[in-house]
Formats: structure tokens, C-alpha cells, sequence
């Protein structure tokens, strides 16, 4: 018996077009499936819808059905779903509520009355499989965003749900840490829909891939044959396009000498920094979750200041963090780019057009 149907749903969130167009589908116990599509075709309403969040918290005109668990999610509110449904989403920061991880990972068990001695076993679980034991006393306002996406994953993990719906998990991890949390949800033995942007990854542990445009479900698939499709349809998901490039060797337009930096004494971030960025070039910073990397580019930017060294910076920075929805004061996508050309429409719409989003310039930018 099918843990979740799904018929002739659709949803349009207020003012704008249809986010789902008569989607029907259902997920058999201990699937795993890839939800694949392009940005903004649909794939986080789906998820949404299926952890009951749509109609319930994001309002708009909601038809069809849409059972989990043999529950009707236009009849229970999300929080009755959540001893069967765990989610985690794209931002970790939307879902933090407590001050020290241990206690954010309990938080979902002693919500669902959990007995008290059985709960820290399992918080310890959680965070041992995706090797995160060392932030178990931590505090969440001090992680980078790697690490506080590991400790929302571990308590999804921590509930051992029925369903588990995932919107782009990895998205902050390094490439070790997502291996492990991949690996972890594929021993956990539940229905999962993972929407993820290391497709590689996706399809090797998928049974079954839906991909999303437009609202509509264009192909539900056994992976097989979900590959052979997207290698006609979508090469570029399967044969993601690698060139070799000549760097360039234009001027020097930010210079770091020695810098250091520490958000607490015996924890250095960065300790001294030589780094030199030239006209034309694209760098990739890489390195683990906690490495440094975002302190090390609002460094460069100009935002934070170095503990010791020294930052040149010739010209002017655009800096863009891994939370958009901390930029956004405006009430729509238009006035919020031209905000930043001081009020300039034209150059504003031509930036949304750039981006292919010009169809949005009267919409909410959330």
C-alpha cells in the first residue's frame, strides 16, 4: 500500500501563476526519489505539499489531494504529521530554534514524547552518522552554514520518520559531509524525496526520479530509465559540461597579507593569509564545513575586518552570502534590484532579464 498519493494537485501561491499544475503521483514505502527540475519549476511546493505546509502555512488556491500515512493533509495541520514527516529545507537558519545543538536535535524528540532516556541515544545517532559528534555542544549562532545544515539534517535523522522530504540538503556541505548524510538516508529505510543539486549523487541512490517544469511532473521514472530520458531531455544533468580555460592575468584587485582572524580565542579561522584576486578571474574556494571560506570572502569584501594583516581592495566588492533572503527589504523582485542602482528601473528590469527573470518584476522577491 502506497505512504502517499497524490491526485490532480495543484497550487498557486497568491498573485501569481501556478506553482503545480495537476500533479498526481504516489510513493511506496522505502522509495527513494530524485525530484529534479530547474530552479523555480516547482519542486519546493511539491515538497511543501507534501509535508502538508501547502495550503496550511503558504497560502493560495490549493486543489486536489494530497495522503500521507492514510492522512489527508488538507484536514491535519503539519505539526499532526510530524511523528510520521520530517523536513529540511534549504535554509538551515528557517529551522534553528534553539541555542546549543544537542538541544535543537532533542528539540523534534521531546515534541513528539519521545521518553526522556531514550532520546539523547538517538541524538547521538544522528550525529555520529554524518560524523558531527564534535558540535554536539556547540552553539547554533556560532556554526558556519555547513555545519548548521548537518545539525538540521541530524534531526531529521534523529526522528526516524516515516516520510522524509528533503529541498536541496547538501546544498551548504562539503563533499564529505554530503557523502555521509547520503549515505545515512539511504541505511535510514524510509520513503525519501530528495530535491538535490549533486545530481550525480541523486541518481546513484534513487530508485526513482520525477523531474519537474513548469508545475507539471514531465517524467516519473525507475532511474534507468529516468537517465536515459535526461540524457536525450536534459543532457546537461547528466553530462555536466567541463572545459579547460586559460586564467587570466589581469591586474590585482584585492590583496590579503598575513590575515588572521577568530570568532573565539582558542578557535583561529583564518591564520595568516596570503591571497591575491586578479581582474577576470573565478576563483573557487573550497574547503570543509567551518574552514573559513565565508569569513575569508567577507574579509576580501571589505565587511569584516581582519584580527591582524591587511586587506587592499581596489575598486568596489558585490558581495552575495549564502542566505538571499537576508537582502531583501522591497516588495518586489523589481524594486529591490533597482535599490542597489540607485532606483534605476531600466538597468533593474535588464538585470532581471539577464537572470531570466524578468517574467517576476512585479512579484515578492520571498
Amino acid at each position: 500500500m502506497a505512504l502517499v498519493t497524490v491526485d490532480g494537485l495543484s497550487f498557486s501561491y497568491p498573485a501569481a501563476p501556478p506553482a503545480l499544475r495537476d500533479v498526481s503521483l504516489a510513493l511506496e514505502p522505502g522509495e527513494v526519489v530524485a525530484l529534479l527540475g530547474p530552479s523555480g519549476s516547482g519542486k519546493t511546493t511539491l515538497l511543501r505539499a507534501l509535508a502538508g505546509l501547502v495550503p496550511h502555512f503558504h497560502g493560495g488556491r490549493f486543489a486536489g489531494q494530497v495522503v500521507v500515512a492514510g492522512l489527508d493533509t488538507r484536514r491535519m495541520r503539519p505539526a499532526e504529521l510530524a511523528g510520521t514527516v520530517a523536513t529540511v529545507f534549504q535554509d538551515p537558519e528557517d529551522q534553528v530554534v534553539m541555542t546549543v545543538v544537542a538541544n535543537e536535535i532533542a528539540f523534534g524528540l521531546e515534541n513528539l514524547g519521545v521518553e526522556p532516556r531514550a532520546i539523547w541515544p538517538r541524538v547521538e545517532r544522528a550525529l555520529e552518522s554524518l560524523d558531527a559528534l564534535h558540535l554536539w555542544g556547540r552553539k547554533t549562532v556560532e556554526l558556519s552554514g555547513g555545519e548548521l545544515q548537518r545539525v538540521c539534517l541530524a534531526s531529521a535523522l534523529a526522528l526516524e520518520p516515516r516520510l522524509l522530504l528533503l529541498d536541496e540538503p547538501t546544498s551548504q556541505l562539503d563533499p564529505e559531509a554530503a557523502t555521509l548524510f547520503l549515505t545515512a538516508v539511504e541505511q535510514l529505510g524510509a520513503t525519501v524525496v530528495l530535491s538535490e543539486h549533486r545530481v550525480a549523487r541523486a541518481l546513484e541512490l534513487a530508485t526513482r526520479v520525477l523531474f519537474v517544469d513548469g508545475g507539471r511532473v514531465l517524467l516519473d521514472a525507475p532511474r534507468a530509465e529516468a537517465i536515459e530520458w535526461l540524457s536525450a531531455q536534459r543532457p546537461l544533468y547528466t553530462n555536466p559540461c567541463v572545459s579547460e580555460t586559460q586564467a587570466p592575468s589581469g591586474a590585482v584587485v584585492a590583496a590579503l597579507r598575513g590575515v588572521a582572524y577568530a570568532y573565539r580565542r582558542a578557535m583561529p579561522v583564518l591564520d595568516r593569509v596570503d591571497l591575491e584576486l586578479r581582474r577576470g578571474e573565478i576563483v573557487a574556494l573550497a574547503g570543509p564545513n567551518g574552514s573559513g571560506k565565508t569569513t575569508l570572502a567577507r574579509i576580501a569584501a571589505g565587511l569584516v575586518e581582519p584580527q591582524d594583516g591587511t586587506v587592499e581592495l581596489l575598486g568596489r566588492a558585490g558581495y552575495l552570502s549564502q542566505d538571499p533572503g537576508r537582502y531583501l527589504v522591497r516588495e518586489t523582485a523589481l524594486e529591490e534590484v533597482a535599490l542597489a542602482v540607485a532606483g534605476d528601473v531600466g538597468r533593474a528590469q535588464a538585470a532581471l532579464e539577464r537572470v531570466g527573470l524578468g517574467w517576476a518584476a512585479s512579484y515578492h522577491p520571498r
